[in-house]
């Protein structure tokens, strides 16, 4: 197996196939010879620092625009005007409503989206039957943009939350359904057979050999489909919506509230981010235990 062709691969599928795992004693070396040293750049707490530098930096430079005035107030409200907007929401009991409710709907879209795509993203990449029967619909349909849905799930599920979760749903689905399919499709042939003449077949194939190969590539597409989830859920949330982040930014634009809009689009950052980051936490756990 040469190196391009490399899939991780539990120490359960190397056995299975023939292969051994050699590991280093405590005392031993913690590195190869060859292997660089960590550097700086490789601490967490470094890397959190780096990452707030070009967030505080544009905080700096907004807050100088209100003194330079390179903007109106209209059109680029000083941080102290968005932080008042927050306090004047939170204190009429708005703002965590607006909050919650966006969250739930991406919370369930994405997982049913990323159900059904692991779904189907598992039986495509794994039937060649399946692949030719499915493929060619599926492609068409992830090329439907996305506010297209939006009249037809109206009229099929009017402009309750059922239409808004689904839009979402449609979102989060495709980005998962095609890291998955694609990952299996790539999965070493060579190790597949090897473990099938080993006598592995079926559901402990497939989390033997074949899941650990694709793990880092299943998350991938799990961050893929959250951002999507929170994408499609500003479209979702035109609908005929009256709470969410997405309403608050219609609203606010229908009433010139500048502040407002800042508002919703930090929050949207800001939730956005750290799911995101939950999410990477559940893909180190997954791959040190499956890889």
């Amino acid at each position: 197996m040469t190196q391009e062709n490399a899939y991780p691969v539990s120490k359960e599928g190397l056995a299975a196939t023939g292969h051994t795992l050699t590991t280093v004693d405590d005392d031993g070396p913690a590195t190869q010879p060859n292997e660089p040293a960590p550097g700086l750049l490789s601490r967490r707490p470094v890397r959190l620092l780096l990452g707030l530098v070009v967030p505080a930096l544009i905080l700096v430079l907004w807050q100088l625009n209100s003194v330079v005035g390179v903007f109106s107030a209209v059109q680029l409200p000083p941080p102290s005007a968005v932080g008042t907007a927050a306090v004047e929401l939170i204190e009429r009991g708005e703002l965590w409503i607006h909050i919650a409710i966006s969250t739930q709907r991406v919370l369930i879209g994405f997982a049913l989206g990323a159900t059904l795509g692991l779904a189907l993203g598992a039986l495509l990449g794994l039937s060649r039957l399946a692949d030719a029967l499915l493929s060619p619909t599926i492609g068409a349909l992830r090329a439907v943009p996305s506010l297209a849905w939006v009249p037809l799930l109206i009229l099929w599920m009017k402009i309750g939350e059922d239409s808004k979760v689904t839009l979402i749903l449609i979102g989060a689905f495709f980005p998962v359904f095609t890291t998955l399919f694609l990952a299996l499709r790539h999965v070493d042939r060579n190790l597949v057979e090897a473990a099938r003449a080993f006598g592995l077949k079926g559901i402990r194939l497939l989390t033997t050999v074949q899941l650990p190969a694709v793990v880092p590539a299943v998350f991938s597409g799990l961050r893929l489909a959250l951002a999507q989830a929170w994408l499609f859920l500003v479209a979702a949330e035109l609908i005929a919506s009256s709470l969410g982040l997405g309403f608050l930014l219609t609203d606010s634009t229908n009433n010139g509230r500048t502040d407002r809009i800042f508002l919703a689009i930090i929050l949207l950052a800001v939730i956005g981010k750290t799911t995101d980051a939950l999410l990477g936490i559940a893909e180190r756990w997954a791959v040190r235990r499956w890889t």
